[in-house]
This record gives structure tokens, sequence and C-alpha cells, in this order.
């Protein structure tokens, strides 16, 4: 079986090493992006399985970027997952609306409750993570 690509956007360098290195060790092949520019082209052209978006990124916001996904073929159907200290509840409900398939807070949550909540949207499986 081929391994799921992810895409991670996160403009914080420490936190995109963690996360990039967490998911390979769990065998994700993943590619990460640190501004929404670069995340949007990252996503329509290397065709993720899964993106992890953050909502506040340079460039381009999180808003934007997924906005553009959704208007682009090539990523209109791409999951996204958001990981983000942003909670403003409008920007998070548009997220909703544009199809966005869960939303975590990152000071809310563990590197291990972030690669278990991965795998089960990669399955298909809804629902809270465990503790």
């Amino acid at each position: 079986m081929a391994k799921a690509k992810l895409l991670l956007v996160e403009d914080d360098v420490t936190l995109s090493k963690m996360y990039e290195k967490k998911f390979k060790t769990e065998g994700y092949d993943v590619e990460v992006a640190y501004d929404g520019l670069d995340g949007l082209d990252k996503a329509v052209k290397g065709k993720p399985d899964l993106v992890v978006l953050d909502i506040m990124l340079p460039k381009m916001d999180g808003l934007s970027v997924f906005k553009k996904m959704r208007s682009t073929p090539d990523t209109f159907k791409t999951p996204v997952l958001l990981l983000t200290n942003f909670d403003q509840e409008d920007t998070v409900f548009e997220c909703f609306k544009l199809g966005a398939v869960d939303y975590l807070l990152k000071s809310s949550v563990t590197p291990k409750q972030v690669v278990e909540k991965v795998g089960n949207l990669l399955k298909g499986i809804e629902g809270p993570i465990t503790e």
C-alpha cells in the first residue's frame, strides 16, 4: 500500500519540523510549506491526500489558501484539517462551510493526538481523538 501524502502548511519552523518528523515516523510522505503561497502551490502540484493547514500564515492566510484550493479543480476535493491557535469563530465557521474535515486548536492537542486524527481522517473515521 502506498504511503499517504500529507502537506503541512505551518509557518512555525520548530513546530513544522516536529510534526514532519512525527508524521514520517508514522509512515506518511510529508511535504512542508512555511507560508500560504507556497502551501497553495504545493497543494496544487503535489496533490496530497490531506492538507494540515494553519490559519495565521505569512504571504497568504490559511482561509485564503483554503478558498483558492476550493476554486481549483486539482484541489477542490482535497481534505483539509485545520491545525491552528486562531480561534475566531467566524473564520473557523467559514472554513467548515468550505468543507474542512476538522479543526484542532494547537494549544489543546498533543502531537500524538494530531497524528491519530490524521490517521483516522485518512481511514474515513470521524469523531473525537482520544486523550
